[in-house]
């Protein structure tokens, strides 16, 4: 048997690209996107078959698109808008009020959204392989000029000018150097969770029971009283696009580092363990539920936080929580502070902390850069943010915000021959205003009843289909 795929001078060149984003989450594919439609070519690698990451693999709610509270603002344009706006237009989506207070949600069908997707990217002329998994980067002295990928034909090269890192785990800065924070390392990391999704729900018999109230009363008796063995006294259930069918948030793994796979694999097991004791409390103790199955579990046990990269700035609590803006400011976020973990006494707990003041803080450009790094940009729940800060800011419709910065980033970058530290932020702002982005704090109430998403004034493309 040869081994020679192993060596790295040995193997084959794929391509060559000047943005190679690497993750196809709703951060990775935001910003191949935005630096697609900008003409130059673009590459991005996913590891699955398919896009979007937590957005198609685990969730169906898009969070931070609006500020929670009584004078609602939307805070997220641009590259975002067109993604909901295509499931709008076919009728895959409505608004919906938090169970918490997060804030309106943005509900989508997310079997629609990894073809919308699909559109997206295509349409932007990003080059796209899946199945493809990152195993290294290239590098020329301390620069990284490539990534080499593995498949199932064997592992090939990929040069690139300039690359986003995606990936969630921050994969691309761990591999070339970067310097990261552990989660865990400093403060408690947050706790992992395996959502499922139901069919069969009677919503009319669950409403007239008393609905999400009864239900997170029967949750608390069921633990406390020790009849059920749940993971925790409260969780999320919400209505799906799909009718009769549910989906949850509701079980709780801690103590996880999920970046080694032997722990990531038992944190499946535990994940699928709960999901249907669950099933089994639902059905016997919810009315509406007594026919309803788990038809879908999600594809990966949803994970919050892994690396946390160090930046140029490092996005602190206080920075969400006073609210404060910031001259180079590339999108905004109003989520609060939503941490979930295990408390001293080891039993779960979320911890909220709410913005101040306008309910808005900035979030800047140097939280997508890596410290000292001119190549690379990092983007999603990898970016350079404190524990409590990330616990704000990783809501999918800022990660979405910070992917089309950097795609934009990078593009300037490459323009002006120039490294990601010396981008002219003025430009790049102007670039993101021009399309969209809101980087200045409305002062327009948002409406958010179940089906005013067009009442916002969302760009082109906004329109629903006839039925």
């Amino acid at each position: 048997m040869s081994f020679e795929c192993l060596v790295k001078d040995k193997i084959a060149v794929l391509g060559e690209v000047d943005v190679m984003v690497v993750g196809g989450g709703s951060a990775g594919c935001c910003a191949a996107i935005a630096a697609g439609e900008m003409g130059v070519k673009v590459g991005l690698i996913e590891r699955y078959g398919f896009l979007g990451g937590s957005s198609t693999q685990i969730l169906d709610t898009f969070y931070g698109f609006f500020t929670p509270g009584d004078r609602v603002r939307k805070v997220v344009g641009g590259v975002p808008d067109m993604v909901v706006n295509r499931m709008y237009g076919t009728g895959d989506m409505f608004l919906r009020p938090n169970t918490y207070g997060a804030g309106t949600g943005v509900t989508y069908n997310p079997e629609r959204l990894k073809l919308v997707w699909d559109e997206l990217l295509d349409e932007a002329g990003v080059k796209v392989w899946l199945h493809a998994v990152l195993v290294d980067v290239m590098k020329e002295g301390d620069r990284v000029v490539g990534v080499v990928i593995w498949t199932k034909k064997g592992f090939y090269k990929i040069r690139a000018s300039r690359v986003i890192d995606a990936s969630g785990d921050a994969d691309v800065c761990h591999l070339s150097g970067a310097a990261y924070e552990m989660a865990g390392e400093i403060d408690p990391a947050q706790t992992l969770t395996t959502t499922f999704r139901m069919s069969g729900v009677d919503g009319k018999q669950y409403e007239q029971a008393g609905g999400k109230k009864m239900l997170m009363a029967k949750m608390t008796a069921g633990v406390e009283t020790g009849r059920w063995d749940l993971p925790r006294k409260r969780g999320s259930v919400h209505e799906m696009v799909q009718g009769g069918c549910v989906a949850t948030v509701a079980s709780r793994i801690a103590d996880v580092d999920a970046t080694d796979f032997e722990q990531l694999g038992e944190a499946e097991k535990i994940g699928r363990r709960q999901a249907f004791m669950y099933e089994d409390f639902l059905r016997a103790e919810v009315p509406g539920y007594e026919r309803a199955k788990i038809v879908g579990l999600s594809h990966h046990v949803g994970v919050r936080e892994t690396r946390r990269v160090y930046g140029e700035y490092r996005l602190t609590k206080e920075d969400c929580i006073e609210g404060r803006m910031f001259d180079d400011a590339v999108l905004l976020c109003g989520a609060p502070i939503e941490d979930h973990r295990k408390n001293d006494e080891g039993e779960d707990e979320t911890v909220w902390g709410y913005v101040k003041g306008e309910g808005v803080y900035g979030v800047p450009y140097g939280t997508l850069v890596p410290k000292g790094r001119e190549e690379i940009w990092v983007v999603g729940r990898c970016f350079s943010a404190s524990h409590d800060a990330h616990a704000s800011c990783r809501s999918m419709g800022q990660t979405m915000s910070m992917g089309q910065a950097a795609g934009y980033a990078a593009i300037l970058s490459l323009e002006n021959g120039i490294g990601a530290c010396d981008v002219d932020v003025g430009m790049l702002r102007e670039m993101l205003y021009l399309r969209g982005v809101v980087i200045d704090v409305p002062r327009v109430r948002a409406a958010v009843g179940r089906d005013e998403w067009g009442m916002n004034a969302v760009g082109d493309g906004c329109r629903r289909q006839k039925n």
